[in-house]
């Protein structure tokens, strides 16, 4: 049990609405889905009263079931990573629950299901990351070989993040050392005659570092009015660009010097 949650719901819908809010909050959705999800399925198996309140890191909520009053304070959920395959699965198993068309005890075992489905493997990741990073390259202006120095500097890069990702390490730490890794193959390859272009091989291997997704997230956030979880995540979206372009700008700084004051792009 995570020690920073207090008085947790006993099993029942309530606590069906709260674990399927906390999935999906983990898995980097939207602060509305979360909050109308948890509703919802509180509300089609016969919860009287349900209220919750949905932050980027926390969910509250309180509910009468049955005549008793059962309450969460507070769940922290620390920092998410994007899982977009059970974002999908819990909102098709909410729509269908909406319906009518789940028991409850299946509802909690297809959950579990959802929480449990993985990440895209590691060698998947690498290729897919390769092939991004260059075709990103050739699609901001870059010759074929600078698409094929940023296939090499993509391929680096994932393999870095896959060891990092098993030691948990800060985010910002590990973005800023991602893009000054990506910075320093891209140098060494066009140093040793491979790619035409310094920065469009740079340009397409970063783009697996921008925080995307985040950005638009806290986008939908302030547009569904949820000010403060919208700004949280653009500010984390902000920090995340700004340790990108130090990493990136520092070994480009470092090979400005390096080559005697002429930085050939």
């Amino acid at each position: 049990m995570d020690p920073k949650e207090t008085e947790p719901m006993p099993k029942g819908a309530a606590a069906l609405s709260f674990r399927m809010g906390e999935l999906l909050l983990r898995s980097g959705a939207e602060i509305f889905r979360v909050q109308e999800t948890m509703e919802r399925v509180a509300r089609a198996y016969g919860v009287t009263e349900f209220n919750a309140y949905v932050l980027s890191n926390a969910i509250f909520a309180a509910a009468v079931e049955n005549g008793v009053r059962s309450e969460t304070k507070l769940k922290f959920v620390p920092g998410t990573v994007t899982h977009f395959g059970r974002i999908a699965a819990l909102n098709q198993l909410s729509r269908e629950i909406a319906a009518g068309m789940v028991p409850e005890a299946e509802a909690f075992r297809r959950a579990e299901e959802a929480a449990r489905i993985p990440y895209t493997d590691g060698k998947l990741l690498i290729l897919a990351c390769a092939v991004g990073s260059a075709c990103f390259s050739f699609l901001f202006g870059g010759s074929l070989l600078d698409a094929a120095a940023a296939l090499l500097c993509g391929a680096v890069l994932q393999v870095f993040l896959n060891v990092v990702d098993r030691r948990s390490a800060s985010k910002f730490i590990t973005n800023l050392a991602a893009s000054a890794l990506v910075a320093l193959a891209a140098v060494a390859l066009y140093a040793l005659g491979l790619g035409n272009s310094l920065d469009k091989i740079i340009i397409g291997s970063i783009i697996r570092l921008v925080p995307g997704v985040a950005l638009t997230t806290s986008i939908r956030d302030f547009l569904n009015g949820d000010y403060l979880s919208g700004t949280i995540r653009m500010i984390d979206a902000f920090l995340v660009g700004g340790c990108i372009a130090v990493g990136v700008g520092a070994v480009v700084m470092l090979y400005y010097n390096f080559a005697g004051g002429v930085l050939p792009i």
